[in-house]
């Protein structure tokens, strides 16, 4: 949910709506809640200033240094058109709760905010989570940004409608499953980093079990932790 959005750059809206068009409409991204939520996120704004001029490309970009000690672990803010497949496939309705996983620069989770009630975005490396926190309060968006280890999930906010994952993990994490609301669904690459990997979608049924869907082919970076891979 957003309770207050500062004036953007009015320079950038042509790009956002030609971004929405070219690359999402395109692409056969029909959920309009999901559409309109993306002409209002200020990519721009989530960025580094570096990357600014490309912030609308059709492409992921580098988030650069996230420890303040020089590593950054190749973490990257997501191409516009995967940022609205995951959250047309996670199904997000205006009272759902959704813990999302991977913060890194905040965009995927201003999105989601522009269509959940509730978001809880977990980010391992502290860096990221400060600087992600502090772009999100500044735009107004209510993301409670939690430093730990994501495949844990968040069970003080638990149940969530949906979850999404901006990391490939091995599978599913166990702590996720325990944490999904009945009908929920579940949003994550599946796969190692650097080999094959799938966009898929668990979805579970009235009965407590879980249905996978597969998006297609994709590449994100590994999703590190104890329900995950191990850290390199």
């Amino acid at each position: 949910m957003r309770w207050f959005t500062r004036s953007t750059n009015s320079e950038y809206l042509t790009e956002r709506r030609r971004m929405v068009e070219h690359q999402l409409v395109a692409r056969g991204i029909a959920d309009q809640r999901v559409l309109d939520a993306m002409s209002r996120v200020p990519r721009h704004e989530f960025v580094p200033e570096s990357q600014v001029p490309y912030a609308y490309a059709d492409r992921p970009l580098p988030l650069g240094d996230g420890h303040g000690d020089g590593r950054s672990d190749g973490q990257t803010i997501s191409q516009p058109y995967i940022v609205a497949q995951m959250l047309e496939a996670a199904r997000i309705g205006p009272e759902d709760r959704v813990l999302d996983v991977g913060t890194g620069s905040g965009y995927a989770a201003a999105v989601a905010a522009e269509l959940a009630h509730r978001v809880i975005s977990i980010e391992r490396i502290p860096d990221l989570a400060v600087t992600a926190a502090a772009t999100l309060e500044a735009l107004g968006y209510r993301v409670e940004v939690i430093t730990g280890d994501g495949t844990r999930g968040w069970p003080d906010a638990a149940p969530y409608d949906a979850i999404v994952a901006a990391a490939t993990g091995p599978s599913l994490p166990s702590a996720w499953v325990d944490q999904l609301a009945p009908g929920g669904r579940i949003v994550m690459p599946v796969g190692r980093s650097g080999g094959a990997q799938r966009l898929a979608v668990f979805e579970r049924d009235a009965t407590g079990g879980l249905h996978e869907t597969n998006l297609g082919a994709v590449s994100f970076v590994p999703l590190v932790g104890d329900g995950g891979w191990p850290e390199a």
